[in-house]
């Protein structure tokens, strides 16, 4: 999946043939189209998704968002708004909000827009405005990321990144991440193991199903070592690309994708043993410290980050709490995620306390040891 401007002229035919089917070109144009930033989503070179944005000092509107029937339910339209919110956000804005259908209420209030006013009617089509607020809160946001780890297509774990000591939760992860979604979390964090052992994206499947028949806001992870693979992962509907052994082997090409992607695209994983980094799905670890990994990375616009201490993880005996204190203190203004450890709701509280912007957590949950109505109360 690529995103790309294009010209006012190249979205008027998927426009007209998904929303207006019976209309002109002509009349399918809007006002103002001259001055709109117009975007397409490009899957093997085919134009799949198409949307226009109108920017003013404050806010920013969004219109005619339409994908071809064929490419529906694959995470397009989710990726494009996406990148829409990136760049609002860069320019300062503080308002994203489109007149959404009827029919696409829902689809919006899963990212996260809150319906404004009343319903009108326009040309037939029952419209609401849809909000999404875009100033970063004065009160730090902390986000609870379910892990699904994947071998074999299968949901599993790993204790402490060991793939001998591996156990299988459910077959069918897309059961597994709708359970998730019905629960209200809205992220969630993808490995796939498998691809982190051979060195290559393996279970781009599931990635595809539950990037097309979820809502969630998905981060994928393991075997991301080229340009191709990183191509596969957004492809397939990840809205953020989850790199570790690349950074640390190949730092200018990490760095590139950085540069290409847009740093919010990313989500880096420092995987830790002994305050040294570990690679490869944990199986080799190497005499480079995580600060100083840290600092680089920062230095060149990385900013979504999470920790794993691969002593903790998989153990149910809590966090690295002290570790992520130092992180967070040298390390201010960054997004940083706990990982690893969390045995019962009091970690988490514990990890929201010292200032993580958010949590994956995936033993915890799968064992019972935090219930539902206690994940809830964080969500």
């Amino acid at each position: 999946m690529e995103i790309r401007r294009i010209s006012v002229e190249d979205t008027l035919s998927l426009r007209r043939d998904v929303l207006y089917p019976d209309a002109s070109l002509e009349t399918v144009k809007v006002d103002q189209d001259e001055d709109g930033l117009h975007f397409g989503v490009f899957d093997g070179g085919q134009l799949v998704t198409v949307v226009s944005l109108f920017m003013g000092r404050e806010e920013a509107q969004f219109r005619k968002l339409a994908t071809l029937p064929a490419a529906q339910g694959k995470g397009y339209g989710k990726a494009v708004l996406a990148h829409l919110v990136d760049i609002c956000r860069k320019e300062k804005i503080k308002l994203l909000w489109c007149n959404a259908r009827d029919t696409a209420v829902s689809f919006y209030d899963r990212l996260g827009y809150v319906a404004r006013g009343n319903y009108f009617i326009k040309g037939g089509i029952n419209f609401i405005r849809m909000e999404l607020p875009l100033e970063q809160s004065k009160a730090k946001t902390f986000e609870i990321i379910p892990a699904i780890d994947i071998i074999g297509g299968k949901c599993v774990r790993l204790t402490q990144g060991d793939y001998s000591q591996q156990k299988v939760y459910n077959e069918h992860p897309l059961e597994v991440a709708k359970e998730f979604e019905a629960l209200g979390v809205r992220r969630l964090h993808l490995v796939d193991l498998d691809g982190a052992k051979k060195g290559a994206v393996v279970n781009w499947k599931v990635l595809e199903n539950i990037a097309g028949k979820t809502s969630l806001v998905t981060d994928f992870g393991g075997g991301i070592k080229t340009d191709k693979d990183l191509g596969i992962v957004y492809e397939c509907g990840a809205v953020l690309a989850t790199i570790g052994s690349v950074a640390v082997k190949s730092p200018e090409l990490f760095f590139s994708w950085v540069e290409r992607y847009g740093a919010d695209k990313i989500f880096l994983g420092a995987d830790v043993k002994d305050e040294k980094l570990a690679v490869g799905g944990w199986l080799e670890t190497t005499d480079l410290s995580v600060f100083d990994f840290l600092a680089d990375n920062i230095s060149r616009g990385v900013h979504n980050i999470f920790c794993t201490d691969i002593a903790k993880d998989g153990l149910l005996a809590g966090p690295s709490t002290e570790l992520y204190k130092k992180i967070i203190a040298q390390f201010s203004g960054i997004n940083f995620v706990a990982s690893g450890g969390v045995s019962h709701i009091g970690d988490v509280a514990a990890l929201q306390e010292i200032g993580c912007s958010g949590v994956i957590i995936g033993k915890a949950i799968y064992e019972g040891k935090i219930s539902t109505a206690e994940l809830k109360s964080f969500l």
